[in-house]
């Protein structure tokens, strides 16, 4: 079992930042891949990063340019850093953790994105 802490949201105005953590119980070296993905009031949850265990990155395309997805293996630690957010950017957005054939998820952490 891999237990997963979000954490990092909150209120950001248009075009600011913010960054988001998730910290692991377990060791990220021993993690296939991690992820970020969010879900919005009333939509289904989506897909928003990955970083596979040599350091491979891939975004959605609604967030390329403007998220990173980093790691900090010696704190146990993913990273997202957002940048210029957009109002569509609001939603709970969640960490993923698979290892084997196993999916972890964390809570979760609001990030809302208004004037």
């Amino acid at each position: 079992q891999v237990h997963i802490v979000e954490s990092g949201g909150g209120l950001v105005q248009p075009g600011g930042s913010l960054r988001l953590s998730c910290v692991t119980s377990e060791s990220i070296s021993n993690i296939n891949a991690m992820g970020w993905y969010r879900q919005a009031p009333g939509k289904q949850r989506e897909w928003v990063a990955t970083i596979i265990s040599f350091g491979l990155t891939n975004y959605a395309d609604s967030v390329k340019g403007r998220f990173t997805i980093s790691r900090d293996n010696a704190k146990n630690t993913l990273y997202l850093q957002m940048s210029s957010l957009k109002p569509e950017d609001t939603a709970v957005y969640y960490c993923k953790a698979v290892r084997g054939r196993n999916h972890y998820w964390g809570q979760g952490t609001q990030v809302t994105v208004s004037s």
